[in-house]
């Protein structure tokens, strides 16, 4: 078991951030090891259609919403069939494989100290409502949050801000006093649009997005290099 902040740091901790402060994370490929159950599900799904999906071509979707990368894989392939089609087909495949989903380490760690700290915590991902309630329940954090914000509650997925927004006003904090932690470009772009902290911990690394040097603190190596103590450190001077 992860072990909080000791009593002590989180008074100071709490003290530091407030109220006033929270941090948001993003779901697939920073809680979740979810790409590798994404792409399995969009392979069956196109299978169904006599089509088959490449790792390098799934890279171009990694970050967007689910409804966007219905869209772009239907155009792609020129598949005659409906985007809620699609969606419901790659949400069948994915229950099946969700329940054996990783978690991260470093984030795991990160979330329990921070919830620990009673720092306010939300998630802001591009999934179904559906899939980040299972998902958190997979990777054993369903209990650290409260607050869950899908791209399909507001009007534009990443990189549009709308859903970091959202999350900041449900926490009743301004943008400006959140940190938001992503691991793909359209998620940075988003955070850096709501006026944001970003913490990029890159899901693909080779090649690394040079966009990624916009983040106010990168982890070039991605997830093997991320590190608790150091995320947590930026966040309480931050």
């Amino acid at each position: 078991m992860i072990e909080p902040l000791p009593a002590a740091a989180a008074d100071a901790a709490t003290a530091g951030f407030g109220v006033s402060r929270a941090v948001i994370f993003d779901l697939d490929g920073v809680l979740a090891d979810s790409e590798p159950v994404h792409l399995a599900a969009e392979q069956a799904m196109l299978a169904e259609h006599g089509h088959e999906l490449s790792k390098a071509a799934k890279q171009r979707f990694v970050g967007l919403a689910n409804a966007e990368i219905m869209q772009g894989l239907k155009d792609l392939f020129g598949i005659d069939a409906t985007i809620d089609d699609l969606a419901e087909a790659k949400a069948r495949h994915q229950r099946v494989l969700i329940a054996d989903m990783d978690g991260f380490p470093a984030t795991g760690e990160l979330v329990r100290r921070l919830a620990g700290a009673g720092i306010p915590i939300a998630v802001a991902s591009g999934s179904t409502p559906e899939n980040i309630d299972a998902s958190l329940e997979a990777v054993g954090l369903a209990d650290c949050f409260t607050i869950r914000v899908s791209a399909e509650e507001v009007p534009r997925g990443k990189p549009a801000p709308d859903v970091f927004l959202e999350a900041a006003r449900r926490l009743g904090v301004p943008p400006e006093r959140c940190v938001v932690v992503e691991d793909a470009v359209p998620g940075l772009r988003a955070a850096l649009a709501a006026g944001m902290r970003c913490v990029a911990i890159p899901t693909i690394t080779d090649p690394l997005d040079p966009e990624f040097a916009r983040a106010h603190l990168l982890f070039p190596g991605g997830m093997a290099t991320a590190d608790a103590g150091r995320i947590l450190a930026f966040i309480l001077a931050a």
